[in-house]
């Protein structure tokens, strides 16, 4: 009773703060949203969990949650540095900037067009179970074979989504370059790759996320000791659960962040398009 009487009371506080955060246009009160609406989530998971006596084998509480993750932050630090820092960017710098260049090389071919398109298909359609068992036969244990399986996620979706962007050049702007004279590199820089910015951003995006699960799943496969998605495994076989959820949220955290951070990014960069102008 106490719970519900608490969650009632929280959730009329929290429904009023959002109505009235989402009528003001700050940046303050933008943030302000999801917060409140990610606390609410929180207490009514701690609520429902203690209220109704879950087994912490089978949902812990957000309150247990953080606990095992302050109780173990340095070995979590050190699975963070090995999954991410040393797996995860590697092979998103890789299969980004891969997918960008081989997408120049498509865009002045038809024959690489023709040929390369259905082997990106045939790559992307790959399951990431199978991928990341060869993965580790033909790299090893260490952070090689969770980058070449992040490098073999990525790069599809920065080919297709460059493709298509270097398209999005209007006829009549590119007629007037040429009406100048001016080079294909000419031609690229100047009007072809800024009106791709969008389209690059949103694989760049979309691959922030693809990275994280790409990882964490390889190392399911074989790690040495340590790793977001080791710790998960191992902790989730010893019936850790707190500990397994703490992981998980570091990953879901910084899967986040990655997105936020390229989305301001890409608002910066982007900030002439259509979708950034203020109609008013």
């Amino acid at each position: 009773m106490k719970y519900l009487l608490l969650s009632i009371i929280f959730t009329i506080i929290a429904l009023i703060a959002m109505a009235a955060s989402v009528r003001r246009e700050s940046l303050a009160a933008r943030l302000a949203t999801p917060a409140i609406f990610g606390l609410w989530l929180l207490w009514l998971w701690q609520a429902l969990v203690k209220g109704f006596a879950v087994p912490a084998i089978l949902l812990p509480a957000p309150s247990a949650i953080f606990t095992a993750l302050s109780a173990n932050a340095g070995m979590l630090a050190a699975d963070f540095v090995q999954t991410v820092l040393r797996s995860v960017l590697p092979g998103y710098i890789i299969g980004c900037v891969g997918g960008f260049l081989l997408a120049l090389a498509i865009d002045r071919s038809d024959f690489l067009k023709r040929g390369l398109m259905p082997l990106g298909n045939l790559v992307s359609a790959m399951p990431i179970i199978g991928i990341a068992p060869i993965a580790v036969m033909w790299f090893g244990f260490g952070w090689q074979s969770k980058a070449a399986v992040v490098a073999a996620m990525t790069i599809f979706p920065m080919l297709v989504n460059t493709i298509a962007g270097l398209g999005e050049a209007g006829v009549l702007e590119q007629e007037l370059l040429l009406s100048y004279a001016a080079s294909y590199p000419v031609t690229l820089l100047k009007l072809r790759l800024p009106a791709a910015l969008p389209h690059i951003f949103a694989a760049l995006k979309l691959n922030s996320t693809l990275a994280l699960i790409g990882a964490v799943v390889a190392e399911f496969f074989g790690s040495p000791i340590l790793g977001l998605g080791f710790r998960i495994s191992t902790e989730a076989a010893s019936l850790n659960l707190d500990i397994v959820w703490a992981a998980i949220l570091i990953v879901a955290l910084t899967g986040s962040l990655s997105f936020a951070a390229l989305a301001l990014l890409e608002r910066a960069v982007t900030f002439w398009h259509p979708s950034y102008r203020n109609p008013n």
